[in-house]
């Protein structure tokens, strides 16, 4: 971690009974601006007695921040449920989770794997073997292209309501400037590498579970339906999830339930 450091901010670290709330503030070399996280521990977890905890990413969608998730939904009380640490970090507004190809100190995807992980993993006592990563939109993306990157960090991986073609919208959203393409044909190998539909291959190569979920008034669905099929093309174990909802605050807080609850039953057993 060359020319990295952080800074722990005990802002939220509020104390009712034995929860326990961290927001980290990380400077890194490979971003332009500071990114802060927001992590969410389990009730039991100042008491020291269950050991090691799954750990969750969950990234957030385009123009949001770290706190998107617990605005939707009350992140506490999902790390209390489910006994998972919860890890909400930052995407820097439209950083799409990618290295840019165009844009200096655009490097989201080396930040997370080089400074994010190693930092969550020595200051918390997760479960090595039970990494998860799921996120909504931009971070539904996210959290399956970085999955398809690393499988061998992530016991399991998901996407809601995600945005899993680049292509489709690659003038919308900044993406176009983030990939450095301002045409699409010639640009279509780029857009390619970078999406989780060009990534498929390596998802299906980790042989590992994942799920991704969409409401069926997404302006998204038709891409999370075409990804279902390159799924069973590919031999994928994904579970696929429709129910009525558009991308929206509600849907994403009913739906953030079904993604936990599957990690939960794929968990390895603890050592």
């Amino acid at each position: 971690m060359n020319r990295f450091f952080f800074l722990c901010l005990c802002l939220a670290s509020a104390f009712t009974g034995l929860r326990a709330q961290d927001q980290l503030v990380l400077n890194s070399a490979r971003l332009a601006v500071a990114d802060t996280v927001w992590v969410f521990t389990p009730s039991d977890y100042l008491s020291g007695t269950a050991g090691t905890y799954p750990l969750v990413f969950l990234l957030h969608g385009w123009n949001g921040s770290y706190h998107q998730w617990n605005d939707i939904t009350n992140c506490q009380a999902l790390a209390d449920r489910y006994g998972f640490i919860l890890v909400c970090p930052d995407g820097l507004t439209d950083s799409w989770y990618i290295n840019s190809p165009a844009l200096e100190k655009s490097r989201y995807a080396d930040f997370f794997f080089l400074d994010l992980v190693p930092l969550i993993t020595g200051k918390y006592r997760s479960d090595p073997e039970n990494v998860f990563i799921t996120g909504l939109s931009m971070g539904g993306h996210g959290a399956l292209y970085l999955f398809a990157q690393q499988p061998g960090l992530f016991r399991s991986a998901g996407s809601l309501s995600g945005v899993l073609d680049l292509a489709y919208c690659w003038q919308e959203y900044r993406i176009a400037d983030y990939l450095g393409i301002r045409n699409k044909r010639k640009g279509a190998a780029v857009l390619n590498s970078f999406s989780v539909t060009g990534n498929a291959g390596k998802i299906a190569a980790s042989g590992k579970p994942i799920i991704f979920s969409c409401g069926s008034s997404d302006p998204f669905y038709s891409l999370n339906n075409r990804f279902r099929e390159q799924c069973d093309e590919l031999g994928i174990p994904a579970t696929y999830i429709v129910t009525p909802g558009g991308h929206d605050y509600a849907y994403w807080s009913s739906a953030i339930g079904f993604h936990l609850d599957f990690f939960a039953k794929n968990l390895a057993p603890r050592r």
